[in-house]
């Protein structure tokens, strides 16, 4: 049985929980949703949103601020090399109020908007990942996010004060099994027979902030409820402060970037938690992770995006002062090929960052998606960019800074870099999480009228019959409109003609995808879940249509500010080539590829059966000195923000 072909009860029970706790409402438009959809909403990024001249001054003023501490208390390189964080830089940041930026000025906080907030986060992800770290993960996904959406107003004013001053706070929801996969969450948390408080017992895993924080976020199971005959999971949401008896950090972990980080294994035996503890209500707590992630993920990108434009910075400088066979490098083509593609994508990592901030910033739009691209877009793109950028700086480019300097060169640290960035395609839900979670919403109307029909679920009440008329009625109306003539008028001033084609290139490619993935739909019915790898491909294509139009909108504003400068129609129009490759390429993989190889080789590999390739010649055995330990403690895996078991798009 292929990998596609597998179905089984556990993982039917972890997608039915995903699904049960993802939002199932769009109350807003959203750009990438209508993409998918054949539908090409231009009017939702032109004229593209720009901050108002009050909000961009607060912003303007703060950095300054943030800017002034890392001067006088942060170095990024020392951090790196002793893995210490200088206590010091804490106090200062929380001084500066910056634990409380996306906490409201009624707790205490700055209140800032999405688009400050992840503008502070940009500058910092130039400066120092660790600071970003330190920040994104007490803000973007710890306490304060959870407790703004779902908090009750008395936790709200017992708890946001505190993290505004600079009590740190962390989300514990990993486990050594649970990545993903939620119905393998271990820590339970079971009420007391008086009702008035829950014991928590379990172990979570790669808990960032979690040994320094003062306030922790932590998933549990509570005993379930019987929904049509079966025991259901109820996984709640419940906040642990630091010093309640049986609460500890067991281990520290270290990894080959953000070296700097608090990020550890928490372990909870018998911690008495009062009811009043509990965020949202009992079941609830997978929603909020969710939910959490949705809107918080956003500074992730926004650092990447700062880092990238610091390589942009150094590259110039570089491909004009190192000469190799008489002319500066940047005039060889192929460095001008690696510089041009850094400078394009640089640009286009730009474009969808503030883009998708304002939608938050505005209300107007449901950025499920559109956050999730520029995540999954801006830590993919960040990471070749600073490879590349090694690759031009040669030997340089692997050399340590400290290295660098000590031999009297210019301490550059992109090996650094490089280290810090990839994380990104792993933290708040990795690379292949995103391709689930996108697809999954991509298609969420064709779900929605089709599954039921396809795979009923027990107790379902419509009849087949009606199920198909509704599905009819829709699919009548909708699927010919893919072929209709555009109506829309793309002559956008300052576009110059040839941008200008790339609007209704965009439209045609929009309904193009709408119709492969329904054609692709009709091919696979139920077991399109399990093609991962086809619905990765109809991701990247959407991810790709987003980015072109979201650079020509971003473009268009730049040029309207400065029309003799035309350097953004450059970068706008190398980045939709590029694209328009990318698509063709996707495309053309939907239809003919060797997927089902993967699954063959796969598992014949884990059968064992490749052994021959290793057997003799290669060294296995545990080092001497790791060796108790590894017997001890078996190799921990999963974590909610790998894709080691995925959940299927449902």
């Amino acid at each position: 049985m292929s990998h596609a072909q597998v179905n089984n009860e556990a993982k039917d029970k972890a997608m039915e929980l995903a699904e049960e706790a993802r939002e199932k409402d769009w109350n807003s438009p959203s750009f990438t949703a209508e993409l998918f959809k054949g539908n090409f909403r231009w009017d939702l990024l032109h004229p593209y949103p720009v901050q108002s001249p009050e909000e961009k001054k607060i912003g303007d003023d703060y950095i300054a601020k943030i800017k002034e501490v890392c001067e006088k208390h942060i170095n990024a390189d020392e951090i790196d090399r002793t893995g210490e964080y200088p206590q010091e830089a804490l106090d200062a940041l929380a001084e500066i109020g910056a634990f409380g930026m996306s906490i409201a000025k009624e707790y205490g906080g700055l209140g800032f908007t999405k688009t400050n907030y992840c503008r502070v986060l940009h500058f910092l992800g130039s400066y120092c990942a660790n600071t970003v770290t330190w920040l994104s993960a007490h803000q973007s996904i710890g306490a304060p996010q959870p407790l703004k959406l779902f908090g009750t107003k008395e936790q709200k004013e017992k708890w946001l004060p505190r993290m505004a001053k600079g009590e740190i706070s962390a989300f514990a929801l990993t486990e050594t099994e649970v990545g993903s996969d939620p119905a393998k969450m271990a820590t339970t948390a079971v009420p007391t027979e008086d009702g008035e408080h829950y014991i928590l017992n379990g172990r979570k895993l790669w808990t960032t902030n979690g040994p320094a924080a003062g306030i922790v976020v932590v998933m549990a199971n509570i005993p379930g409820k019987v929904v049509r005959g079966k025991e259901r999971l109820q996984i709640t949401t419940f906040i642990v402060e630091k010093g309640t008896p049986g609460f500890e950090t067991e281990h520290m972990c270290d990894f080959m970037g953000i070296r700097g980080i608090s990020n550890g294994v928490l372990t909870f035996k018998d911690v008495k938690i009062p009811k009043e503890n509990m965020i949202g209500k009992p079941g609830e707590g997978l929603r909020i992770a969710l939910t959490t992630l949705n809107t918080g993920r956003l500074g992730l990108p926004a650092s990447s995006t700062g880092g990238a434009k610091k390589v942009v910075q150094e590259l110039e400088r570089w491909i004009n002062e190192r000469v190799q066979w008489g002319v500066p490098i940047g005039k060889h083509q192929t460095i001008a090929r690696y510089s041009a593609n850094i400078a394009a994508d640089t640009f286009a990592m730009d474009s969808i960052v503030w883009l998708t901030t304002a939608f938050a910033d505005l209300g107007t739009a449901d950025i499920r998606l559109e956050a999730a691209t520029a995540k999954l877009f801006c830590t993919e793109t960040s990471w070749r960019i600073i490879d590349d950028f090694i690759q031009v700086r040669g030997g340089r480019g692997y050399e340590t800074a400290q290295s660098l300097h000590g031999r009297g060169d210019q301490p550059i640290a992109a090996e650094r870099w490089l280290r810090d960035a990839r994380i990104g395609r792993i933290f708040e839900g990795s690379t292949q999480v995103m391709y689930l979670i996108m697809s999954r919403e991509a298609m969420d109307t064709h779900f929605k009228l089709v599954m039921p029909i396809l795979k009923p679920k027990p107790g379902q009440k419509e009849s087949k019959f009606k199920l198909i008329k509704t599905a009819l009625k829709y699919y009548i109306k909708w699927y010919p409109g893919l072929y209709l003539p555009s109506s829309q008028d793309y002559k956008v001033k300052y576009l110059n003609p040839a941008n200008q084609a790339q609007l209704p290139y965009i439209e045609r490619t929009s309904r193009r995808l709408a119709r492969k993935l329904f054609h692709t739909m009709g091919k696979y019915k139920e077991k399109l879940e399990y093609e991962q790898c086809i619905l990765a491909n109809f991701v990247e294509i959407g991810v790709d249509l987003f980015a072109m139009a979201a650079v020509l909108a971003y473009a268009e504003l730049k040029l309207s500010a400065n029309p003799n400068d035309q350097s953004p129609q450059e970068l706008a129009d190398l980045f939709c080539k590029n694209a328009r490759l990318r698509i063709q390429g996707n495309f053309k993989a939907v239809g003919k590829n060797h997927n089902n190889t993967y699954d063959k080789v796969t598992e014949t590999l884990m059968k064992g059966e490749f052994s021959w390739m290793y057997a003799e010649d290669v060294y296995l055995d545990v080092p001497p000195e790791y060796r108790r330990e590894a017997e001890a403690a078996p190799v921990q895996a999963g974590a909610e923000t790998t894709a080691e078991e995925p959940v299927p798009a449902k």
